[in-house]
């Protein structure tokens, strides 16, 4: 650069004709080096299956060149320093400066929210991005790159933020003794986030009852729509310490029971048969793993018997258990077999009246 100057020195001897020629050389190799981000890094990028190092390549374009042109117009100043004295080239170099770092500042907003609308596509391979996450973390994205930014501008300013900062402070400081329960929830929604006991379209039940399916996982609470449609609130705080069981989880099928008594004389081979059957039947229930019937209890007036079978949804548990408990009934009756009622026999041995006559 200094071998550039010098040689500009040599042949335009004018101060001004030696900014005029030094910003033009920025522009030259501004468009050098946007020339070679498209050509020959953008070929590179196109081959690749995904779009998105495409779009960021398009957004550098006028980072870039901005850069590279604001450099060439720094240097011009700073060529002409005699003839605009300290103050001046200082405000002028901040201002240049300010110019860059704007510029940075929108180019990483903008792909900052390219990569999140990309992770959250495909939300399987990146869990903590999820379509209703996803605009608060580019909020927060946002927020902490424009704070970047303005301290980095009054870093170019030659602004002392001591001050700021130790405000600042004593301001969260505060902040967090106020907000306390908002923080806990805060920071048990980013623990959910990162380890995802649970996703959006799950089914869950709380230990204290609850059950429904996730419909939106925030920073501070967790929304579930329960089987009476009914969509309750709950703060992150409270589910990040609950024992909660994901229905959705694990294996891909979820077990349903359907509990049913036999009367006592029963043929036992043919209860299990006919249930086994009537699962086997049931268009809705998974074929493998194979549904299966079995002999729990002697019961106070029943043979309790429990059939086993498997759904794909288990927000569908209760219309299943429904249609099996429909299904045994009228098997059972035209199998004859009995469904025995619970029943208490009563055996009086003697009659008050009777107790009378007979100590007369």
């Amino acid at each position: 650069m200094e071998e550039l100057q010098n040689l500009i020195v040599q042949y335009a001897p004018n101060i001004w004709v030696q900014a005029a020629v030094i910003a033009l050389a920025g522009l030259v190799v501004a468009k050098v080096a946007e020339w070679f981000l498209f050509s020959v890094i953008g070929r590179l990028t196109s081959r690749t299956r995904t779009v998105l190092d495409d779009k960021v390549i398009r957004l550098l374009h006028r980072p870039v060149f901005t850069t590279f042109a604001v450099f060439g117009l720094m240097a011009a100043a700073t060529s002409l320093a005699d003839a605009m004295g300290e103050q001046v080239l200082g405000v002028t170099q901040a201002l240049l400066k300010s110019i860059i770092i704007l510029t940075w500042v929108i180019f990483l907003i903008r792909a900052s929210s390219l990569v999140l609308n990309g992770m959250a596509r495909q939300e399987q391979r990146y869990n903590f991005a999820q379509k209703d996450t996803v605009p608060l973390m580019r909020n927060l994205a946002v927020v902490f790159l424009l704070l970047a930014g303005a301290y980095s501008i009054m870093l170019a300013w030659n602004i002392d933020v001591t001050g700021l900062l130790a405000s600042a402070g004593i301001v969260g400081l505060a902040l967090s003794f106020a907000a306390q329960d908002t923080l806990s929830h805060l920071f048990a929604g980013v623990a959910i986030l990162a380890d995802r006991p649970y996703r959006i379209g799950d089914m869950i039940v709380l230990d204290t009852g609850e059950r429904g399916e996730v419909t939106a996982i925030g920073l501070r609470s967790t929304r579930i729509m329960t089987r009476d449609d009914v969509e309750i609130s709950i703060p992150n705080g409270v589910m990040g310490s609950a024992k909660i069981t994901n229905e959705s989880g694990g294996v891909q099928n979820y077990r349903i029971r359907a509990m049913v008594g036999a009367a006592y004389g029963s043929d036992v081979d043919k209860v299990l048969r006919v249930l086994e059957q009537i699962a086997s039947d049931h268009e809705h229930l998974a074929k493998e793993p194979a549904p299966r019937a079995r002999f729990r209890a002697f019961g106070a007036s029943s043979l309790d018997f429990e059939l086993l079978a498997w759904i794909s949804d288990p927000t569908m548990r209760g219309l299943r258990v429904h249609e099996l408990n429909c299904e045994i009934y009228r098997r059972f009756a035209a199998e004859n077999i009995a469904i025995p009622f619970p029943q208490q026999d009563v055996w009086i041995k003697e009659l008050p009246a009777d107790r009378g006559k007979s100590a007369s």
